[in-house]
């Protein structure tokens, strides 16, 4: 057995320009403090879901007061609020899609809030450079070489930094936490804790001295310390996990990256920034998005699987959704007017989503132009009025206190009046 076998069969990946070489200082402090409850003190946690694909954020957020949208939808729209699976009202315009009911409690109690006809300057229909720009911060630009959740990292300062102050629930680190700065991507928890104390029994000299068989490999130096950090994972006990007050996630990959995330921030493991998207949903809904009318069908039930497994997440967490927030997105929206096929094409703006005891909920956020062709971006799209980054950097410098926030979104001014003041 090698490192890399280790690394590979172990379901977690170390991301980084050099990750690893800084990574000492870190994990020493870890294994050292591993003894101790919430060894890295309070964290504010921001949780990021990325719904890969682009959600139909008309039908998700549906502006079912605009009769326009009633017009160009004629067999996908979601019925009125009051009519048979109608949508659910927000504020007298903006409804929500009914199988979002999981959701409704968090937006009565104003935990949650939306921010609609945000998305990018960018005018891409391809997923891959939507996705691309979306996570590196930097729209139309190719040649950045971090995510801005790196960037995240590495201008907010922590006097005590821990090797999962960054976790991506995915197979691979995502491209918002590529950078020098380490980050850590897992699928399992509880299959990653049982390898890991399996390896150090299993094999002569154990994990130790495998790396120090790799001596003279930077990566060998790390290698006691990083073991001894993630053997800390073990004591969270994920196989013993048990939901609290009453939470129950959907089945699938989706309901159990969350259910991970929340049992890590619970453990006191220095969790700052977590990520995961949705595996298993496809958002890209070009044929058949909703049968008979926009409230069943394809985007019907990915929503309710997306809303059950949010609404699951905060009610496990309780309490401590006081230093969480919860952030959706997508790396566009789609066309206003239905397709031939009861779908909808790439199209530009959409609508974002924040839950967390922070947030000023309650209400819809943004500048709504319309849906007739001359509000439309192009004749064709919901036209962009909140720039995806404004809403970043809110949740960046208000949330988890990041003060060099233009050192997170290069190539971009920052200007605080741009923010819609989700978060207080």
């Amino acid at each position: 057995m090698d490192r890399r076998y280790f690394l590979k069969n172990s379901g977690i990946a170390l991301a980084g320009f050099g990750a690893m070489g800084m990574a000492p200082g870190f994990l020493r402090q870890f294994a050292n403090a591993a003894t101790v409850t919430d060894a890295f003190g309070k964290k504010k946690v921001l949780v990021t879901i990325f719904q890969r694909g682009a959600v139909d954020g008309l039908n998700m957020i549906v502006p079912h007061g605009e009769s326009e949208y009633y017009r160009i939808r004629r067999n996908i729209a979601v019925p009125n609020p009051g009519k048979n699976e109608g949508a659910i009202d927000l504020d007298g315009f903006f409804g929500m899609h009914p199988t979002m009911s999981p959701i409704q409690k968090f937006w009565e109690s104003k935990q949650m809030a939306v921010v609609h006809s945000a998305g990018s300057p960018n005018s891409t229909r391809s997923h891959f450079d939507a996705q691309d720009y979306m996570e590196s911060g930097t729209p139309g630009y190719k040649a950045t070489r971090d995510g801005w959740l790196n960037r995240v990292m590495q201008f907010k300062p922590d006097e005590k930094p821990s090797p999962f102050r960054g976790v991506s629930m995915t197979q691979q680190v995502p491209r918002t936490f590529m950078g020098r700065y380490p980050t850590v991507a897992m699928t399992n928890l509880q299959t990653f804790a049982i390898r890991a104390g399996a390896y150090t029994n299993s094999v002569q000299g154990g994990f130790e001295g495998i790396w120090q068989q790799q001596a003279d490999d930077r990566l060998g130096e790390t290698g006691k310390e990083t073991f001894e950090a993630i053997n800390y994972l073990k004591k969270a006990n994920p196989a013993q996990y048990r939901p609290a007050n009453g939470a129950r996630y959907p089945g699938g990959q989706f309901g159990n990256n969350l259910r991970q995330i929340a049992q890590l921030i619970k453990a006191g493991v220095g969790l700052e920034a977590a990520f995961t998207d949705t595996p298993g949903l496809n958002w890209d809904t070009h044929i058949n998005q909703a049968n008979q009318n926009g409230s069943r069908g394809q985007l019907a039930n990915l929503l309710r699987i997306f809303s059950q497994g949010i609404a699951a997440f905060v009610t496990d967490l309780g309490d401590k959704m006081d230093d969480v927030l919860v952030l959706t997105m997508s790396e566009f929206g789609r066309t206003a007017h239905e397709n031939g096929s009861r779908g909808t094409d790439h199209g530009h703006g959409n609508a974002m989503i924040a839950i967390g005891n922070s947030v000023k909920g309650g209400r819809v956020y943004g500048d709504w132009k319309g849906l007739k062709t001359s509000q439309l971006d192009r004749g064709r799209y919901l036209a962009v009025t909140t720039d995806f980054r404004d809403v970043f950097a809110e949740a960046a410098s208000k949330h988890l206190s990041v003060k060099k926030i233009d050192k997170v979104f290069p190539r971009y001014e920052i200007d605080p009046s741009n923010q819609r003041g989700f978060i207080s």
